[in-house]
């Protein structure tokens, strides 16, 4: 039985230490916080309830394989509710336009805004279809760090597998793609925020990644009852049923290495001896503050900028906003100065896009009765010199309260609150240890290497594996469970394969 330490008990931590204990390994979770699960933190006060970090989940699929792995039901663990419209949008000119969870109806509702689009949409789903395939066949469920990765060229060249490159579109951003077959400036601003769940431009980021569509079109978005919080609480509770050792409050400071292997973690006095180790931190602050030396250098962080962050209000409303649906959009009113704001010139966004979810629509305990827990969320740049957000941040709540007022008809909000939280980039980069306080671990740009994140098997060190939004395939709740998944995976096979060896 392999001992396996894992660094972080975040969604891809959970996720892996379930695999690994289902599949017969020894495996103790470190996390340096009160709680387990991450970002999938809850908050509670006053008859308001929270979720903190994600909010949005597809691809059940993933969550299904992990428990699965132990020969489990995920139903008996979740009771997951797929949500119509996906998404609500709303524009600075008053448009109100429904992502429909049916993709006929979606492409119905978009024909009603703007006939030419209804095709457009038809043809940009059968691209995001295709994209969403290769994503399956060739990246996802393995250990991938770049092409070569993905398909051996030399052994694999035949009609089919080009095909399968050229519909990578690497000569196109996710913007461009879009713009091809979408004409109205709103369809594609929506569409365009499907790459948000990544946290990176769609002005800059790979064609590629428009396959994020159809994995949302395609498969749905779930409400998990309880909250995405159910989510973790549910691994925790698998792991537990599998033997795993949960320890919280522990604050890892080095991972020792010998002969360029990981051995053991250090946090204070307390040294803990490992077969093998799984680190569900940031990837980039793995190599450089647990590491360190040589694994540091070759690591090529250079290349690896952090995502965006962002500020999240939590707001406990007296009376509901009835037309709001579970999930909303409230536009920018011209994406390419977000985008640059955010992106490019490091600053927030003068007239951002606001995230909004309401989930008492579909769990109304989250309130009580009558009233409202809304999550707000607007993107930030990450974490640059000169930021100080406990003087930035009146000002920009001002910024996101006034957009609300006046794009989506929420003009007495203030006057509706009771309870008020909040979350910076400085708050976030605190608590969860993630880089500059990026919420989606490393921007997605560049139009070939854009989709490649750090491989959940570590180049650098043997016996050591990534897992979490920073790694491969990267952010997002299926992504992050993915991760841990693949990190598993790769673990049990170079643990097996050695024992065969021997």
């Amino acid at each position: 039985m392999t001992k396996v330490g894992i660094i972080g008990g975040g969604l891809g931590g959970l996720a892996a230490a379930a695999t690994l204990a289902a599949r017969g390994h020894d495996v103790t979770v470190l996390e340096k916080n009160a709680w387990l699960g991450g970002k999938a933190a809850l908050l509670e006060e006053d008859g308001f309830r929270f979720d903190m970090g994600p909010t949005i989940l597809t691809m059940p699929r993933v969550l299904e394989r992990v428990f699965a792995e132990a020969g489990r039901n995920m139903g008996d663990y979740l009771d997951l509710r797929r949500l119509d419209p996906q998404w609500r949008c709303f524009y600075d000119d008053g448009t109100v336009l429904d992502l429909r969870n049916d993709p006929k109806d979606a492409a119905a509702e978009i024909g009603r805004l703007s006939p030419p689009d209804r095709e457009g949409f038809e043809r940009f789903m059968k691209v995001a279809d295709r994209l969403s395939d290769v994503s399956d066949r060739f990246f996802f469920w393995r250990s991938v760090e770049d092409l070569r990765d993905t398909m051996n060229l030399k052994e694999n060249m035949n009609l089919s597998t080009l095909s399968d490159v050229m519909a990578l579109r690497m000569h196109r951003t996710v913007a461009g793609q879009i713009k091809k077959d979408i004409r109205d400036p709103r369809v594609q601003q929506m569409l365009e925020h499907f790459i948000q769940y990544i946290g990176s431009s769609p002005l800059a980021s790979p064609a590629v990644l428009c396959g994020i569509a159809q994995m949302q079109q395609g498969e749905g978005v779930w409400y998990p009852m309880g909250g995405t919080r159910a989510v973790p609480n549910a691994l925790v509770r698998l792991g537990e049923e599998l033997g795993v050792t949960y320890r919280t409050g522990i604050d890892i400071d080095a991972i020792e290495v010998e002969n360029g292997r990981a051995t053991a973690v250090r946090a204070g006095a307390e040294r803990m001896v490992f077969d093998r180790i799984v680190s569900n931190m940031d990837s980039v602050r793995t190599y450089r503050e647990l590491i360190g030396g040589e694994a540091w250098r070759t690591f090529s962080h250079a290349k690896r900028g952090p995502a965006c962050s962002g500020v999240v209000l939590y707001l406990g409303l007296d009376r509901a906003y009835d037309h709001l649906a579970h999930h909303n959009f409230v536009f920018s009113r011209d994406p390419k100065e977000e985008f640059g704001a955010i992106y490019d010139e490091g600053r927030p966004a003068p007239d951002p896009t606001a995230y909004i979810a309401a989930p008492a629509r579909t769990e109304p305990d989250v309130a009580p009765e009558g009233g409202e827990a809304l999550y707000v969320l607007v993107h930030t740049p990450h974490l640059r010199p000169g930021h100080d957000w406990s003087k930035m941040l009146p000002e920009y709540r001002r910024t996101i309260l006034d957009k609300l007022g006046r794009a989506a008809g929420m003009g007495d909000l203030e006057e509706r609150i009771k309870v008020e939280r909040v979350l910076t980039p400085q708050d976030i980069h605190d608590r969860y240890k993630v880089l500059d306080g990026a919420i989606y671990g490393l921007v997605s740009h560049g139009r070939v290497n854009g989709a490649f994140k750090p491989g959940n098997r570590s180049r650098q060190v043997a016996g050591l594996y990534l897992a979490g939004g920073s790694a491969h395939p990267g952010p997002g709740m299926p992504m992050a469970l993915m991760s841990g998944w693949i990190a598993a995976d790769s673990l049990h096979a170079d643990a097996t394969s050695n024992l065969a060896a021997e």
